[in-house]
């Protein structure tokens, strides 16, 4: 059985960690680099480097803070925002991403997601995909969670999953910040529609909070900023009290 991965999210904006509520009111969380050598210590397995408003400014993540945390790690690191081609992710794994994460791209371009994994792999491509129940239904969300879609959240993970995508990234906008919990029922959906890890995202607020979403979804991985960002929930207590609950971890 796969071991369950914690994951801190760095969300970047302006050079500079940022949280938020339901994708809205960001505040300061710190320096990225150093946020990111901290949770290497703390024992985190991988670590998300998320440029939140790349795509909607039109331009490309910030490849030299890239390289500066990158620089810092020994962990697995993903990095995402306003990757949009083949270049623009070569340009990333040279400045030390393990892994990219494309989003608004993919919704634009499904065959970008075949491209980037037969050009690296699909180990290298996360897609991440941000949903939120809208009248009724499942429904994606581009452009850092400014533009809904047609897309059904659960049809297009599947349709990721076939194209070659290697992980999904899920947030639930319902949950994101709020510390209300992980959406269980959403992460639940698309983890047994698909064949590859599922790292869910999106509401963690406690310790209790990543046990659920172990014990009742298939995900693999679970992410989280602000409760690591301001020392709520240290990392390596997280996973102490994972594997009192009998949930393996690294």
């Amino acid at each position: 059985m796969l071991k369950k991965r914690i994951i801190p999210c760095l969300d970047i904006k302006d050079g500079t960690t940022v949280k938020g509520i339901n994708f809205e009111g960001l505040r300061n969380a710190g320096d990225p680099v150093e946020l990111a050598v901290k949770y290497e210590q703390e024992g985190a397995d991988e670590l998300v480097f998320l440029d939140i408003t790349a795509t909607v400014e039109d331009r490309k993540t910030f490849v030299e803070l890239v390289k500066d945390i990158a620089g810092q790690l020994s962990i697995p690191f993903t990095v995402g925002g306003g990757i949009s081609s083949v270049e623009d992710v070569r340009k990333l794994l040279e400045a030390g991403a393990d892994k990219i994460s494309i989003n608004s791209s993919a919704v634009k371009n499904p065959q970008l997601i075949s491209e980037l994994a037969k050009e690296f792999g699909s180990q290298c491509v996360v897609v991440a995909i941000d949903t939120r129940l809208t009248n009724g239904s499942d429904l994606v969300y581009v452009r850092g969670g400014r533009q809904v879609t047609a897309l059904n959240t659960v049809e297009w993970a599947k349709e990721c999953a076939s194209l070659g995508a290697g992980e999904i990234l899920l947030t639930s906008m319902d949950g994101d910040g709020t510390k209300s919990g992980f959406d269980v029922r959403i992460t639940s959906l698309v983890s047994e529609a698909v064949n590859i890890p599922v790292i869910a995202s999106g509401g963690a607020g406690s310790i209790d909070d990543f046990v659920q979403v172990f014990n009742e979804t298939k995900a693999t991985g679970a992410l989280a900023a602000s409760i690591f960002h301001f020392n709520e929930v240290p990392v390596q207590e997280l996973k102490k009290q994972l594997k009192k609950q009998k949930i393996a971890v690294r």
